[in-house]
This record gives structure tokens, sequence and C-alpha cells, in this order.
């Protein structure tokens, strides 16, 4: 499985941003999709998953109500929408896949990983 991220870029504090991760090598359908972050100098955390079919999703606690994960399996792509953006949401987003739907927040330990795509908030 080949996962491709972008969307990532520079926004001011309280701004948006949309993440894309786009899946190809496995039936993207059988896949639940994780959004994973590491901030400089600190350990990658969880952000936010989805089921294969999009039924289930969880978040960490540091971005629900603002951040959205949605999937789209007709495009092969996971999204993911971030409003009110904060200082502390700096990271490199890192999009990942895995058969298993998990909502084990510290086990990142997912089979398949995608580049990263920095996400820059400024005050």
């Amino acid at each position: 499985v080949q996962l491709q991220a972008s969307g990532g870029g520079l926004v001011q504090t309280g701004g948006s941003l949309r993440l894309f991760c786009t899946g190809s090598g496995r039936i993207f359908d059988d896949l639940s999709m994780y959004w994973v972050r590491q901030a400089p100098g600190k350990e990658r955390e969880f952000v936010a998953g989805i089921s294969w079919i999009g039924h289930m999703t969880s978040y960490a606690d540091s971005v629900k109500g603002r951040f959205t994960i949605s999937k789209d399996n007709t495009k092969n792509t996971v999204y993911l929408q971030m409003n009110d953006l904060k200082s502390g949401d700096t990271a490199i987003y890192y999009c990942a896949a895995d058969i298993n739907y998990s909502t084990d927040q510290h086990h990142l330990a997912y089979k398949y990983w995608g580049q990263g795509t920095l996400v820059t908030v400024s005050s």
C-alpha cells in the first residue's frame, strides 16, 4: 500500500487547512485510516482515526471539536479538515493505514505509512 499525503502549509492562528491522503495498491475500502503528527522535538502522537467504511471515528482530545476526519472510498482518499488551528498544531502530519480499526491512541503500530506533510501555524 502506498500512501501520499498532501495539503500542508503555512496558516495563521485560527485558520483552516484540509489535508489529503490518497492510497493505492490495495482495496482502499478494507483499510482503516489514521492521522498522526509529530511536532519538533516531540514524539509522534495520534490525531484521528476512521474505520474502513467511515462508520467509526476517534480523535485526540487536543483536536476534538476542531478537526474532522473523513474517508471517500470512491476516491481512495482520506481527509483531515482542520479548523481553528493553534500554534500547538504545528507538526508534520502523517497518514497511516491498517486492516484493523483501533481506538488505542497510544499504539501507533499501523502497518502502512505515508510520507508527512508539514503544517505550520503562525501567530
